[in-house]
């Protein structure tokens, strides 16, 4: 027997025959809609399957513990931001639920995955998804233009908001100063101290040098795409990647219950790219997992190339402001969020109450958890990781 290298894969020559050794990349599973979604044993993929169980078993003993009717939950988490109040459509949730997937296949699920929740600042990986799609079909030229040279009416006026790139609004480091349906970007998640003065009359930060969360800033990158794509933002993820994918007919995609805004002489409904104040996108588990899927697989579904490579490493690159943040998807890397004891490639959607969809390059899988209490994600990864060692 004798060893042979060929194209970054070990062969082992035996008798003539060559045989793949166990590191050789496993073809990736894509499952179909309305056919059962194929199992496989974890030890199938040599995992733990108790290692597994054991995280399944935090996770659902660490239950988001505010309220299951989300009205209640969102009013009491934010009431500390001025002017708060829910302006979009809210639902009750369920408990929790998640999936592991290893290269496609389900290989664990708990809670009840065909469940649609609300799914908060999750949304905000989608949302920076159809910029990556309007990139890929020549829509928007390049990442670091400026959102006024597409948006004319008035967004993006002003000595300081004339100076923003969709780099900047998609690392959320713009800085955008103004009001969108209502919302006030200062008013929005505004620090301990200070008050309504001081925050309204702050010095305002050079786009791109301080990354600041903020959903009223993520509601103007929405209304921009809106009138970049001239459609309806759910349509556009329907059309471009949902229904590509096979995901089910019962998720949606909500805006505040005023926010339209006339393009091409229609009415069109612009979309939150969270649920803070409501709104956002309502999905459940298994299309979450089939989103991560396609992203695992850097863009590609089946033989079709949905989103580009070249986006998705960008979508994935730290930020200056943040080594933590890219393109609305955090990354395990160093920094203030950086899970201990876990692969840098892993990246994530997070959003409130416990909702996430964690990429794991290294090991091929995703993971999908939902309605975890928040501070539990890093303990409960690390669990999940031990079963792949």
């Amino acid at each position: 027997m004798k060893k042979v290298k060929r194209k970054g894969l070990m062969l082992f020559v035996i008798c003539g025959l060559a045989i793949v050794s166990a590191k050789a990349q496993a073809p990736y599973y894509y499952p179909t809609k309305n056919v059962a979604w194929l199992q496989r044993s974890a030890k199938d993929f040599q995992i733990t399957n108790e290692a597994l169980d054991g995280a399944i078993n935090f996770a659902m003993a660490n239950e988001y513990t505010g309220s299951r009717d989300l009205r209640i939950a969102i009013l009491d988490g934010f009431k500390s931001e001025p002017f708060h109040d829910v302006l979009g459509p809210t639902k009750k949730r369920g408990g929790p639920a998640g999936m592991i997937l290893k290269n496609g296949y389900i290989i664990k699920t708990w809670g009840d995955t065909k469940r649609v929740d609300m799914t908060f600042s999750v949304t905000k990986s989608f949302l920076s998804t159809m910029a990556g799609v309007a990139i890929d079909k020549g829509l928007i030229a390049n990442v670091d233009d400026k959102v006024g040279d597409y948006v004319w009416d008035g967004t993006f006026d002003g000595e300081h908001n004339k100076k923003i790139s969709w780099r900047h609004l998609l690392q959320q480091n713009s800085d955008w100063s103004g009001e969108l349906w209502g919302g006030k970007d200062w008013a929005d998640r505004p620090p301990k101290e200070g008050g309504l003065d001081n925050w309204k009359y702050r010095t305002l930060q050079e786009p791109g040098t301080v990354m600041e969360y903020n959903d009223v800033r993520v509601n103007v990158l929405a209304y921009a795409l809106t009138h970049v794509w001239r459609r309806p933002l759910p349509m556009v993820l329907k059309t471009e990647i949902m229904d590509k994918i096979d995901a089910s007919t019962t998720w949606r995609w909500f805006g505040y219950d005023h926010a339209w805004t006339e393009i091409d002489g229609i009415q069109m409904k612009s979309v939150t790219g969270g649920g803070h104040s409501g709104a956002g996108l309502f999905i459940n588990t298994e299309d979450m997992a089939r989103f991560g899927l396609l992203i695992l697989n850097d863009g590609k579904w089946n033989s079709e190339q949905l989103i580009s490579k070249t986006w998705i490493k960008e979508a994935v690159t730290p930020s200056v402001p943040n080594p933590n943040y890219g393109f609305m998807w955090w990354l395990n890397t160093k920094g203030d969020r950086n899970w201990k004891q876990l692969s840098d490639k892993i990246f994530y959607a997070a959003g409130f109450g416990g909702n996430f969809i964690v990429i794991d390059k290294k090991n091929d899988v995703v993971v999908v958890t939902r309605w975890l209490e928040p501070s539990k994600i890093e303990e409960f990864m690390q669990k999940v990781n031990q079963a792949f060692n």
